[in-house]
């Protein structure tokens, strides 16, 4: 039996995060992500090192032509969105020269209206860089159409759409990166100043190679993958050795994250479903997701349901009477907007969350086939309480929960031992939380 407080509040039902996410999806066009990419892969090359100055070839062009869209796409949030070019230097590398290189992301910022403890942002990112076979040739045609124009096409689509809706609570940040294909420059310039700042960020969906389903090697134009890493990176000491008593090697944010997405894709019934992978990334491959974790931020990246890798990172050539390359007829339209409105879907309900509880723990002062749970919280006036949340330890996603109204804690007839216990925040009108993994502690 579950003891809560005598004012606890029945959880509400999801019924209108249901409504919004398949409103903001609906909105989502194959048409516009078509373009979208077509216009990118008409620059070229978008490599990093590529002319910065031309209005009509290289990475410049490429960044003065997204900055542009997503000012376009933020126009009728009425001044809550903001679009600036981040700029920074990197030294020189294996794949930056000798001299170094002077990079630049472009940064669209949609304002919440929470603020103080309650303010957190969420992100989408693609990276509109891209390269050939030659990993320094920054001049050779690198149209970059899957890999990765099809995630930075999302990013902008995700703007368009976004900005159409009421203020959110929380601040959605729309990120294209340069220099992924340098090492995930970019991706880590900007996860480092946002950490340095103390910034909240409760979701990173990093969007590359998402355009093509790959049918002719085993791909499924009805999911894509979801990668994220089990483990937070580079724990301490201390903490790994609580990560293992608690056997929560598969329970990180980041994991807890893709979860959420699985969740949404399921209230959405969309074409396109999410299949988690508990993998940080591919073999011999990594993408910005992998920055912001480095960095201690929950992100995951989708890619297709599966790669043609002989079109990836190759000089776009003909063979047997056929161009070949990451070329933009190589890309499905109606699977990018698939794609893409998952993460639009999952952006609006992470956005419109209440803050997820702090400090969840099982008390284990005591032997017992039950289980006691006690939370901190940053109070919201949104807030309609808490659900804990369960599953064998060996099932990959959350199986029950229960409403336990505004109490700070709960005490279920289940045993500790057998279970993996978490809990989310609920608001008045359904929006849950990611969850929380609940760690063991004497009080």
């Amino acid at each position: 039996m579950i003891a809560v407080a005598a004012m606890a509040l029945a959880a509400p039902p999801e019924v209108a995060p249901r409504a919004l996410i398949k409103d903001c999806a609906a909105q989502v066009s194959a048409e516009r992500l078509r373009a979208d990419v077509d216009r990118l892969a008409s620059f070229g090359t978008r490599h990093s090192l590529s002319d910065g100055a031309s209005p009509t070839r290289g990475i410049g062009a490429a960044r003065a032509w997204i900055r542009g869209e997503l000012e376009r796409a933020g126009a009728p949030a009425g001044g809550r969105m903001s679009v600036e070019i981040e700029e920074f230097d990197v030294p020189g590398g294996r794949r930056i020269p000798k001299g170094g290189a002077h990079l630049a992301n472009v940064v669209g910022v949609l304002r919440g209206t929470a603020v103080g403890p309650l303010e957190r942002r969420v992100y989408i990112v693609g990276h509109y860089d891209s390269r050939n076979a030659g990993e320094m040739d920054a001049t050779g045609d690198a149209p970059g159409a899957n890999d990765d124009a099809s995630g930075t096409a999302a990013v902008i689509e995700a703007a368009r759409v976004l900005c159409r809706q009421p203020a959110f609570p929380a601040t959605i940040v729309f990120l294209a990166t340069s220099g992924e294909e340098q090492g995930l420059l970019g991706a880590q310039y900007h996860a480092a100043q946002a950490s340095a700042r103390n910034e909240t960020i409760i979701g990173v969906l990093s969007n590359d190679i998402i355009g093509d389903p790959a049918l002719e090697t085993g791909g499924n134009a009805g999911d894509v993958r979801v990668f994220s890493e089990g483990l937070a990176r580079n724990p301490s000491a201390e903490r790994l050795a609580e990560l293992r008593l608690n056997s929560a090697e598969s329970d990180s944010p980041s994991r807890e994250l893709a979860r959420y997405v699985v969740e949404t894709g399921a209230l959405g019934e969309f074409a396109v479903r999410p299949r988690m992978v508990f993998r940080p990334d591919r073999f011999m491959r990594g993408g910005d997701h992998l920055a912001f974790n480095e960095a201690g931020f929950a992100a995951v990246r989708f890619t297709s349901s599966s790669e043609v890798y002989a079109r990836q990172h190759a000089n776009v050539t003909e063979k047997d009477g056929r161009r070949v390359g990451d070329l933009p007829e190589f890309v499905d339209a109606g699977y990018l907007a698939g794609v893409t409105r998952l993460n639009v879907a999952t952006i609006a309900r992470l956005a419109m969350a209440p803050p997820p509880p702090l400090n969840v723990r099982i008390v284990t002062t005591e032997l017992g086939n039950s289980t006691m749970l006690r939370w901190d919280f940053v109070p919201d006036p949104r807030s309609a309480g808490f659900e804990v949340v369960w599953r064998a330890t060996t099932e990959p996603t959350w199986t029950g929960s229960k409403d336990v109204g505004l109490s700070y804690q709960a005490t279920l007839g289940m045993s500790k031992d057998d279970l993996f216990f978490g809990v989310r925040s609920v608001t008045v009108d359904g929006f849950r939380s990611p969850v929380v993994f609940a760690m063991s502690a004497k009080k």
